[in-house]
């Protein structure tokens, strides 16, 4: 088998061997991010929902980042959130300000009943770009 190619972002790899898993795998010209949910540098949630929301696309744009890639490189999007029918039209709103402008990633919204203790995760695939 061939090793996987890990993407850490700068100052989190510590949270990440924690838990045992990889931020984001680089596989076939395309970025495969782990769900990034609302925690600050310590792995604890941010407290308030839109300070969550906004953390997590702040955490999984440093991923984007590491691998070279912008949310415009997002070619798919899954979000998990507790409690949709409460929170997702304030999520949305939270999320247009990370969403970019069209053409916008395919994207998939799915109810949940936890998130170890978070209210909203996005995972996402992007596109890597073309090596120069």
């Amino acid at each position: 088998m061939t090793k996987r190619d890990v993407v850490f972002p700068p100052g989190r790899q510590a949270l990440y061997e924690q838990n045992r898993y990889s931020p984001a795998v680089k596989s076939g010209g395309f970025l495969f991010v782990s769900g990034q949910v609302g925690s600050r540098e310590d792995g604890s949630p941010e407290p308030e929902l839109d300070a969550q929301v906004r953390r997590a696309f702040q955490n999984l744009n440093a991923v984007l980042e590491a691998a070279g890639c912008t949310f415009d490189d997002v070619v798919d999007v899954t979000v998990f959130i507790v409690d949709p029918q409460q929170h997702f039209e304030r999520i949305r709103e939270v999320a247009r300000e990370y969403w970019g402008e069209a053409p916008y990633p395919n994207a998939t919204a799915v109810g949940v009943t936890w998130l170890y203790g978070f209210q909203f995760e996005i995972k996402v695939v992007a596109r890597l770009p073309a090596a120069v």
